[in-house]
């Protein structure tokens, strides 16, 4: 049979989904049972799991269950990232505690209890599930290099163990399919591969054969998406051809896979993603893609005979739903996940006989929120959090600080009004930015959201920074975003009910910036990080007037062309000072230090006009250049590398010290490896201590009183979960206290206690 099938886009081109498309909340697992549509959260770290039930009530699909193992919401199990069902069994991974359950469904449809099969520890046991009228199939694919688990249901004590095929160095197992007589498993393509497939008979589990493919390339994610039925398997490779996608076809015969024409858009569309789902079904196959009809999505459903297609959209998941990143369909009822809801914490959309009948979604979760008395680091924990001399203040999180359902936060800063002396956290959401009144900071007060600009998209990037009573903030990837500038004197008219401001200036003259930085005693704000339209100056400083703070002007570019990715001077971060280090020859000037991407970067812009490269340099296992900050002496800079840890290019995290007593060569003296292997993301400096706000190690505090020795003496996890991070943090409120974010959780006060605080 031909099965070569041209699908006719005449879709724009899709917009960048920047997460995987498992890796959304809620909407990603699904399964069918009878009338019941159920849902899991294949996102979530960093609560319980639970996998919700919805049915059709009185013509409207409502939730009517939720099923879960624990009603502890801190105790993260991972339970719902893998779930399927036929019309009386209900099979749920739980991988993060290395579980899986099996649920029977009484006459009546309720849920009984589970019954639990334990894998071995740190083994991933959950992560993909399966079921058959005879077997139960379960994943471990972070056992030895991947084991799949196979129990017969009528003798589930002792179920069969298939090991990865040699050549397999992890995640075999991360994605598995059966059509009742072979067995498909998958293999994600460990450090950026191309991914495998590997095929077995189910009874007896004896090996048929690797599915390949001629040219694959890496990060094609083959295999992410399977499906089998009949002798035929359908492999899907949404990152293939620029993450245009496509699904490759193989037949068995006699005993022989054998690859026929494989099925693909005859526009590929970059980013559609095509292939990052795909069901056999009664009636024919389904292909999800998330990232279609710029990044709304589209399911597309083919006959029997692969020869009629037609492509289905959504109606009410809304603009930007992903539509497609999974599906299933059972009994005339179909569901499909939709990846990018409400800022991609995911919803799923309901058909009945392929007719839309709704978008469903779950309330937002979070940690509840810790206020009304400090909390003591004793014994290494303060409340569920792990600790070493970091008391927890308070906590908000991101929905009691005008976030919504999806949002996340990233920068943060702070301002004290200098009338009332009251101490402001200012928070960057994904859709906007928060302001947080800390005069009590063990019960900080919401104060108000300054919604992110109209026509802007929602970013995962925000900063901001203050200079004479108003802030201005920028996002990155974001359209025309702009300069938001605020009167930060205008929190003065809160009375207790939270206000949505309004920005009292927007300045336009760049469209997406990463960051911006500002001198106060200069008056001069620097926007780096430009994209998109606008002024770019190249990524590198796009130059600010404060003179009047309401109104900034344009006032030239600078760019260090010896650096960046691209060699424009694109510059990720930076530190801009009137400098009074060691360095007499540069006494008095306004130097920069950037944090270039490929080097760091040292500037005079005291001549606006004229400003002048003073030095570039580099450093061993250079991955990202991101950000740093200078000792109060202005004798060292300590920097960070956003990339080095993930390349597997150090061995812990790692701080550079720089030694900028000559402004003209710089000299990296040290390298600070801590014994947390997390990405750093941002540092600094008070007195002789160094915050460090890291992924996956939270809050770090570092006493570098002996400069290139740096000791780590204290630290606070924000995130006591698999994937969680610290942002930023904001450590120079004359109180002492210090506002961190953590970018899924919220906003966390916390007091040093190390040692007597540096006011």
């Amino acid at each position: 049979m031909n099965r070569a099938v041209a699908y006719i886009l005449s879709f724009a081109l899709a917009a960048l989904i920047s997460a995987p498309v498992y890796a959304q909340q809620f909407g990603g697992p699904l399964a069918v049972s009878g009338s019941q549509i159920l849902v899991g959260e294949s996102g979530n770290q960093t609560l319980s799991g639970i996998v919700y039930v919805f049915e059709e009530v009185n013509g409207t699909w409502s939730e009517i269950d939720q099923i879960q193992v624990t009603e502890a919401i801190r105790s993260p199990d991972g339970f719902g990232r893998a779930i399927v069902a036929d019309q009386t069994t209900l099979l749920v991974g739980a991988p993060i505690e290395g579980y899986a359950y099996l649920f029977e469904r009484s006459e009546d449809g309720a849920w009984g209890e589970p019954t639990p099969m334990k894998g071995q520890p740190d083994s991933d046991f959950g992560a993909a599930v399966a079921l058959t009228d005879r077997y139960m199939i379960v994943s471990a694919p972070a056992e030895e290099a991947g084991v799949i688990y196979v129990w017969d249901r009528s003798a589930p004590e002792n179920p069969k163990r298939l090991e990865a095929p040699d050549g397999i160095d992890g995640s075999f197992g991360s994605s598995i399919a059966t059509d009742g007589v072979h067995l498909l498993v998958g293999e994600a393509g460990r450090r950026g591969g191309a991914g495998s497939v590997h095929t077995y008979t189910l009874e007896g589990l004896n090996a048929l054969g690797q599915l390949t493919t001629d040219d694959l390339p890496d990060r094609s994610a083959y295999g992410s998406a399977i499906a089998v039925n009949q002798g035929t398997a359908y492999v899907g490779a949404s990152g293939f051809d620029n993450r245009a996608g496509a699904v490759f076809v193989f037949e068995l015969d006699e005993g022989i896979w054998t690859e026929v024409a494989p099925l693909r858009p005859i526009i590929a569309a970059p980013n559609s993603q095509f292939g990052a789902s795909v069901a056999h079904t009664e009636e024919g196959l389904l292909i999800g893609a998330p990232g279609a009809n710029g990044g709304g999505g589209a399911l597309y459903r083919l006959g029997l005979d692969m020869t009629q297609v037609s492509i289905l959209e959504s109606e009410t998941a809304g603009e930007g739903a992903g539509l497609g990143g999974s599906v299933v369909a059972a009994h005339g009822l179909s569901a499909v996940g939709a990846v990018g809801v409400d800022e991609r914490a995911g919803a799923t959309v309901i058909y009945s006989e392929w007719s839309e009948q709704a978008t469903v979604i779950n309330d937002a979760r979070g940690f509840p929120s810790i206020t009304g008395e400090e909390i003591e680091c004793a014994e290494g924990r303060a409340d569920v959090f792990d600790c070493e001399s970091v008391n927890i203040v308070s906590f908000m999180p991101i929905n009691e600080i005008g976030g919504v359902r999806g949002t996340r936060v990233n920068d943060i800063w702070g301002w004290t009004d200098p009338e009332s002396g009251i101490e402001y956290a200012i928070v960057g959401r994904t859709n906007g930015t928060s302001f947080v009144d800390l005069s009590d900071a063990s019960s900080p007060v919401y104060v108000g959201d300054l919604p992110k600009t109209p026509g802007s998209r929602s970013a995962i990037w925000r900063d901001m920074k203050v200079y004479s009573d108003h802030v201005y903030i920028v996002a990155d990837g974001a359209g025309a975003h702009g300069v938001q500038v605020f009167d930060l004197r205008e929190l003065r008219r809160f009375q207790g009910d939270p206000i949505t401001f309004e920005e009292t200036f927007h300045y336009d003259g760049i469209h997406s910036s990463h960051n911006i930085v500002i001198n106060e005693d200069t008056g001069f704000a620097y926007t780096v990080g430009n994209s998109g339209g606008g002024e770019t100056c190249g990524g590198g400083f796009h130059m600010l007037n404060l003179e009047d703070p309401a109104h900034p002007i344009f006032d030239g570019c600078y760019a260090d062309t010896n650096t960046g990715r691209r060699l424009t001077g694109y510059s990720h971060d930076a530190q801009c000072v009137i400098y009074h280090g060691p360095d007499s020859e540069h006494s008095g000037k306004e130097i920069c230090l950037g944090s270039n991407e490929t080097a760091l970067s040292i500037s005079d812009m005291t001549d606006k006009s004229a400003p002048r490269t003073l030095a570039s340099a580099t450093y061993p296992n250079v991955a990202y250049a991101h950000q740093g900050w200078l000792t109060e002496d202005h004798r060292y800079f300590y920097m960070n590398d956003e990339g080095d840890e993930p390349s597997g290019l150090v061995e812990g995290t790692r701080t550079l010290v720089w030694d900028v007593q000559d402004l003209d060569d710089p000299i990296l003296v040290y390298e600070y490896i801590a014994e947390t292997t997390a990405t750093d993301h941002n540092l600094y400096i008070v007195g002789d201590i160094m915050y460090q706000s890291n992924y996956d190690a939270g809050f770090r505090v570092i006493d570098i009183s002996q400069p290139e020795r740096p000791v780590e003496i204290g630290y606070f996890d924000t995130s006591p979960y698999q994937g969680g991070a610290s942002w930023s943090n904001y450590p120079f409120f004359e109180s002492g206290m210090i506002a961190v974010t953590g970018t899924g959780d919220g906003l966390f006060i916390l007091k040093d206690v190390s040692r007597r605080l540096i006011s």
